[in-house]
């Protein structure tokens, strides 16, 4: 978990790119994540934060099999919302890698079969790297060593899928639940650089909690300053968010936050309700 969210994540954003420090550069960093670090990059840093919440623009919002906004179109397809969720949890890791394909843009052919190749060789050299420390090399140099090749294994496995599900839960407690507002092509035409800033705050929900929960969460818990900042070093947004919140108030903006249940619990709530019409 603190090699995905709080080292992984954060080094990929640039914000440790300042010491100049090729091993942990987001140019050559690669991290312990099936996705490979440029294809997520593209996804995420590109586009998802530019277009935060903006439905047509931002493809986060529901990764292309939830619906996560009644201002998307419902399908039958959408009653599944909860198991699609639920399975989608553990095995997290493996459903942003297929989402770094971008499938939908290639049926839309604005994605050549050229790039998606590219994309493919990539992704598959990053699967089988994962695959052979996680599901071979770990095991069996703990058979070799100690005769519980089966216990490593099974830890390997378990370790991951903790992972997933954490990471799963931070990522959409800081994008769906109750008090993140979501956008239209329409409302952002014309935006200034303020209005952007405007939508990062008000389009984002933080986590509260004690120091040990926002360092296990990469900081991310902090949601909303880290989409303001997202190059910001994440130790720094404990005493931005001071700053933030202050300013929210001063304006009468909302500034969403809750403890870790309340927003699991409200974003959960969301793919219930929104598995129906």
């Amino acid at each position: 978990i603190l090699e995905n969210m709080e080292i992984g994540h954060n080094v990929l954003h640039g914000q440790w790119d300042w010491m100049r420090d090729p091993d942990i550069h987001s140019t050559t960093w690669e991290w312990d994540f099936v996705t490979p670090a440029e294809a997520w990059q593209h996804t995420h840093n590109d586009l998802h934060h530019t277009w935060t919440n903006v439905i047509g623009k931002d493809r986060d919002v529901g990764y292309t099999i939830l619906r996560m906004d009644a201002d998307q179109p419902w399908r039958l397809k959408n009653l599944g919302n909860p198991l699609y969720n639920a399975l989608l949890a553990p095995v997290f890791e493996w459903g942003i890698a297929l989402y770094d394909l971008e499938l939908d843009r290639v049926r839309e052919g604005t994605k050549s079969k050229a790039e998606l190749q590219q994309s493919l060789k990539a992704l598959g050299a990053k699967f089988a790297k994962q695959i052979a420390k996680d599901y071979v090399a770990t095991p069996a140099a703990a058979a070799i060593l100690s005769g519980s090749g089966k216990q490593a294994l099974a830890a390997t496995a378990t370790a991951n899928a903790v992972r997933n599900i954490w990471a799963h839960a931070v990522i959409f407690c800081g994008h769906f639940p109750a008090g993140a507002d979501t956008f239209t092509e329409a409302q952002i035409e014309g935006e200034t650089r303020g209005d952007w800033y405007l939508r990062q705050m008000i389009g984002s929900a933080n986590i509260s909690g004690s120091r040990l929960m926002h360092l296990m969460t990469g900081n991310l818990s902090f949601q909303i300053e880290h989409h303001l900042f997202p190059d910001l070093p994440s130790n720094r947004y404990p005493e931005v968010a001071v700053k933030v919140r202050e300013i929210c108030a001063r304006y009468g903006l909302p500034y969403t936050t809750g403890p870790l249940y309340q927003q699991v619990g409200s974003a959960w709530a969301k793919v219930f309700r929104l598995a129906l019409p």
